[in-house]
């Protein structure tokens, strides 16, 4: 869409000395509330609050905004990497009219307050919740992709720290931009040469401008603290054919004499007052500004809270076409019945304009399944070569312009290599569906570095991430459908082989197209009175074996599939310790998988029941998937004896 005629004008008119005027009386009055709400809360950081804030100034007097609708589609975005800077980026929103100062100042960092220690997007206008380091720039790659996708004519505006420059993952995020041509990105470091430990060179020495240069980006050079080479820089960087980054020279404590170029104020903050004359009262002396510091202390007093947890948002689920179950009746891995059902589902909702699909591989699209999707749909398909990190960023912050986006790796790479992305992912809100395969001991050959058998343990360490396992293709391809129109975070992890299709004893399609998935639901694959087992994922079908061989020594085996570990329904659990003993059968860590799911919910009820797990217990070996499972003393043969033994022992 074009800019307005109103930005056109505001832009055209950066340079009149009275809107200087009034951005350096900004700046006094923004560095006056940093000093004064880092040293009211007793920590923080003050020293790159106070370098960054004449940048963000700068933006939110020229970008298109508004205080009154922060969340207004057509806005342009920015994203705070360097999260410590919350003091700068509160204040910055705030003398922009997106909630009161004072309010602000008293509230930072008491516990229930949204103004937190590190940006968050409950705070109005915060895009993206960070603080772990190295991961905005991802982010804002995501918001830009997604603006160019729907045909936005906005910016994308990311402000870094010098030091984080040192993470991998900005090395990632820098070639994707430059891959995928974001021109309606703009990147700021924040040079200000300094870091916890020292200077930047002494830490560690990098060539900032040289990197972007090579990875294709178009940098420009700054005083970060000239409020007319920030304004011209940004005027710029809308004009650009490719991202931007904006290198702005700075000052650590920038205003205040004596913290100037002084490392120890990147988390130290300045005490009411010192026989030194490092204090509050000697800074607020040289920017002139009054001393109400024991009046926001009374209003800091006076605050309460309920809770010092704040509520975990839940949006509406997206309108996505589900389409019809595809039923399989021969043998085939759950992974290609993913690849069928996603094509599928794009079939249904392509308009022809709009696919609010998109998928994001890191160059595994034969092996995980979405190279169909990827020949139909190239446009809404995002390769991001061999780096996990930034696309599990990127894709999350993807996921929340409203489509329906898929991450799709292997086990190891998609949930434990990017645990800490997944995590900001969980924090932040997004709408990622991650689709793993290759998980579990069924990897066989690949070894213990690619069997990941750890992956319903990570999703249970998030609080809001689900975790949807399916036990053969046609309840992957239920599963699929089911969550291609939810809202929020899933994994839905599967092996890597080709599977039996599970049946009911009759011999007909257990999953077939009158089966209906719920979340929460156990299905009983067999009844039996004298024990039961409950089981997930690749290993289901081995559990009817085992129910089998049981049978041969008249011991009448329930065998639950469990697709839902993190809520198992009660009333499952209380007919199976019905019969006195219940198992668990997985190719995943004994102790952070369903065996431990059960065991929790058997102590909520409070029933007691003789209960054996068996389970992954230490890195399994090299080799044939079932000689793994043999040396794991996961095959059929071998569980079904520890299990006679026990009941008839």
């Amino acid at each position: 869409m074009p800019i307005n005629t109103a930005f056109k004008l505001k832009y055209d008119s950066i340079t009149l000395p009275e809107n200087i005027l009034a951005l350096k009386a900004q700046a006094i009055a923004a560095r006056t509330a940093i000093l004064k709400m880092t040293s009211l809360a007793g920590s923080g950081h003050p020293g790159g609050s106070l370098s960054t804030i004449d940048l963000l100034l700068s933006l939110y007097s020229v970008i298109e905004h508004d205080p009154r609708n922060p969340s207004k589609p057509d806005r342009d975005k920015i994203v705070i990497s360097h999260g410590h800077v919350s003091p700068a980026a509160y204040t910055a929103l705030s003398l922009n009219g997106y909630f009161e100062l004072n309010q602000m100042i008293s509230e930072f960092r008491l516990a229930g307050s949204i103004y937190e220690g590190h940006v968050e997007p409950c705070v109005p206008g915060i895009e993206w919740a960070s603080g772990n380091l190295g991961q905005g720039l991802s982010a804002g790659c995501g918001f830009a992709l997604a603006n160019k996708i729907k045909g936005y004519d906005n910016h994308v505006y990311v402000l870094m720290g010098d030091g984080e420059q040192q993470k991998g993952q900005i090395s990632e995020a820098r070639r994707f931009a430059s891959k995928f041509q974001l021109n309606n990105l703009t990147a700021f470091v924040d040079y200000n040469k300094l870091q916890i430990s020292g200077t930047c060179d002494s830490v560690m020495p990098q060539d900032i401008k040289a990197e972007f240069l090579a990875d294709k980006w178009q940098v420009l050079e700054i005083d970060g603290h000239d409020l007319l080479q920030i304004l011209a820089a940004i005027k710029s960087s809308r004009n650009n054919a490719v991202p931007t980054l904006i290198l702005a020279h700075t000052v650590m404590g920038k205003g205040i004499s004596f913290m100037e170029n002084d490392e120890k104020w990147h988390g130290q903050t300045l005490p009411y007052k010192a026989e030194n004359g490092c204090d509050l009262v000697s800074a607020l002396a040289e920017l002139n500004q009054p001393d109400d510091f024991l009046h926001l202390q009374e209003l800091r007093a006076k605050f309460t809270s309920g809770k010092c947890s704040l509520p975990h948002t839940t949006n509406p689920d997206l309108p996505v076409i589900s389409g019809k179950h595809i039923n399989y009746e021969q043998k085939t891995d759950n992974r290609s019945a993913w690849g069928n059902a996603l094509v599928d589902i794009a079939e249904h909702n392509n308009t022809g304009e709009f696919l609010p699909l998109a998928v994001f591989d890191c160059d595994l699209a034969g092996s995980v399944k979405t190279a169909g999707f990827r020949e139909k749909y190239p446009q809404n398909f995002f390769q991001s070569g061999i780096m996990e990190h930034h696309t599990v960023t990127c894709a999350g912050a993807f996921s929340q312009a409203g489509f329906q986006t898929f991450f799709s790796d292997f086990g190891v790479f998609g949930i434990d290599e990017t645990y800490n992305q997944q995590r900001l992912n969980d924090i932040n809100d997004t709408n990622l569906k991650i689709i793993l395969t290759h998980v579990g001991i069924d990897v066989g050959e690949d070894g213990k570095t690619h069997q990941c058998v750890d992956y319903l343990g990570q999703v249970r360490n998030m609080f809001n991430f689900k975790c949807l396992i399916p036990a053969d293709p046609n309840q992957t391809d239920h599963i699929i459908r089911w969550l291609a129109a939810k809202n929020g975070n899933y994994l839905v992890p599967m092996g890597r082989s080709k599977l039996d299709i599970i049946r009911t004893p009759e011999g007909d399609i257990f999953y077939g197209d009158d089966y209906v998935f719920e979340y929460g639901k156990a299905d009983l694959l067999r009844d039996g009175d004298t024990a039961a087992l409950f089981v997930m994922g690749t290993l289901t079908n081995k559990a009817l074996k085992i129910a089998g061989l049981l049978k041969q020594q008249n011991i009448n085996l329930q065998v639950w599939n469990v697709s839902t570990p993190q809520q198992i329904n009660p009333e499952v659990v209380k007919q199976a310790a019905a019969t006195g003993y219940i198992f668990t059968y997985e190719d995943h860590n004994v102790h952070t998988g369903l065996a431990s799911c059960l065991q929790a919910e058997l102590v909520n009820l409070q029933l007691a029941v003789k209960f054996k797990a068996f389970g992954v217990q230490n890195y399994p070996v090299s080799g044939n998937s079932d000689a793994v499972y043999q040396y794991c003393w996961l095959d059929p043969e071998t569980v079904s004896s520890e299990i006679i033994d026990i009941i008839k022992g």
